[in-house]
């Protein structure tokens, strides 16, 4: 017999409901990105020439830099809209309902960041499209037709980073369950539009098809699914505003320089073996740096998953089963990420050795196995941070600039003189100073703020 006191109140239920509804939606995308990866590297490797494919993944490291427009902005936004969507409401017929003076400052926010973006997105899509045009023009190659397909993209990408805010309102206003369902639509669309495209000899076109596949999922969810909710953005605020440089500048400064570094340690391989190797090199590189990143998004799947749990034990100070489910889920998500990374390890292997026609469009065994014993180590960092996060600090932001800056760096400086195996040992040699260096501000952490 359940005792009655046992059954959580409906509110409660729902909200729990929610949450984990959120999760599995969260946890679906990085595993559709495993199981569709295959698909979309053979599709790649077969579709487009070797040069296509170094241009295909500059492509992506270009559009990346969007990280020096949006500067962190999004995720203040979602911070800021939870706190006045605690006063507020939607009704049955999707309109927003409850106190007035919290309904102006969400609308005065709304209104500054779409402003906000709407400069950005001008910014970027001329700057990042002439910049891109450049590095192309001169290192791009012959071969291959890339201009027009470049500045649709680019144009393409600029309209999606306007429509940044509008989803960062929308989950920071708690609509988080459908936020996570539309990204895995999304993903899944666009990955099938992707397929689509390549197959019928796009080339790099399937890109612009990719994301304008994104648009109009954006579009469909703004201009349609929540039409009512923005209704009173488009109207002047009638009562209290939001004050920029007192509520939110502190935050995002931080954010923008961590979002600014990460370029440099995340997205700067291609371009550098674009640069000094030709698009060829860029291509195998920007191959298997994907295969890479596919992997540590399997991998964070585990930890991102008990944030929510995290912070629940940190708010009633269960230090003890923080620490415990925390290493229950980092020791999965190491162990997810050291066997994908060893599987692929022995497939680029497997290839090689077997002399199969297409291994040289993956970098050859030795850098593969540096980049991807770097991925296990960044894995061991990320898993600390989100430790630090579920405690809403950010005591690695001097770590996190500094190493980021050195991968940077270390990319350009080995990887223009010794190719994508010196980049990738760079690479490596970084993470390891990264995990040293996160895990002594770990200890010190712990006897700070998890102290009984």
């Amino acid at each position: 017999i359940i005792s009655m006191s046992a059954v959580p109140p409906a509110a409660d239920r729902s909200r729990r409901s929610g949450v984990d509804r959120a999760a599995v939606y969260a946890s679906l995308n990085p595993a559709w990105q495993l199981l569709s990866g295959p698909v979309s590297l053979a599709l790649i490797i077969f579709c487009l020439t070797p040069e296509a494919q170094g241009i295909f993944y500059t492509f992506h490291s270009l559009v990346a830099l969007r990280s020096f427009f949006e500067l962190g902005l999004n995720i203040v936004v979602v911070n800021t809209a939870s706190h006045e969507w605690a006063h507020l409401r939607l009704d049955p017929r999707g309109e927003i309902q409850g106190d007035a003076a919290s309904l102006s400052r969400l609308v005065s926010l709304g209104r500054f960041v779409f402003r906000w973006y709407g400069v950005a997105s001008l910014l970027f899509v001329i700057l990042v499209g002439a910049v891109g045009a450049a590095l192309l023009q001169s290192r791009g190659g012959t071969g291959t037709s890339w201009h027009w397909p470049w500045w649709c993209f680019v144009l393409t990408y600029g309209l999606l980073l306007w429509t940044l805010p509008f989803n960062s309102v929308l989950e920071g206003c708690n609509q988080v369950v459908t936020i996570q369902k539309f990204r895995l639509i999304q993903s899944v669309s666009g990955t099938l539009g992707l397929w689509l495209a390549l197959t019928a000899g796009a080339g790099l076109w399937s890109l612009v098809v990719f994301a304008a596949v994104f648009l109009l999922r954006d579009l469909y969810l703004l201009l349609i699914q929540y039409r009512r909710f923005f209704k009173p953005f488009f109207s002047m605020p009638t009562g209290p505003v939001i004050d920029w440089h007192r509520e939110m500048l502190p935050m995002q400064w931080r954010l923008a320089v961590s979002g600014v570094v990460n370029y440099f340690a995340y997205w700067l391989f291609t371009p550098v073996m674009l640069w000094f190797h030709g698009a060829e090199t860029a291509g195998r590189m920007g191959m298997t740096w994907h295969v890479v990143t596919i992997l540590q998004q399997g991998g964070m799947a585990w930890i991102v998953t008990r944030v929510p749990r995290f912070g629940a034990m940190i708010a009633k100070r269960r230090f003890d089963e923080l620490l415990q489910e925390w290493l229950w889920a980092s020791a999965r998500s190491i162990g997810a990420i050291f066997l994908l990374a060893a599987a692929f390890f022995l497939f680029v292997l497997a290839i090689n050795v077997g002399h199969v026609s297409w291994a040289d469009r993956i970098l050859p065994p030795l850098p593969t196995l540096l980049l991807v014993c770097g991925a296990v180590m960044m894995q061991m960092s990320q898993c600390m941070s989100a430790y630090f996060r579920a405690h809403k600090q950010e005591p690695i932001l001097v770590m996190s600039v500094t190493t980021s800056l050195l991968i940077g760096a270390a990319v350009y400086a080995l990887g223009g003189s010794f190719g994508p195996q010196g980049a990738a040992l760079g690479y490596l040699c970084v993470t390891v100073l990264i995990v040293l260096w996160e895990s002594a501000i770990w200890f010190r952490f712990r006897k700070l703020y998890d102290a009984d």
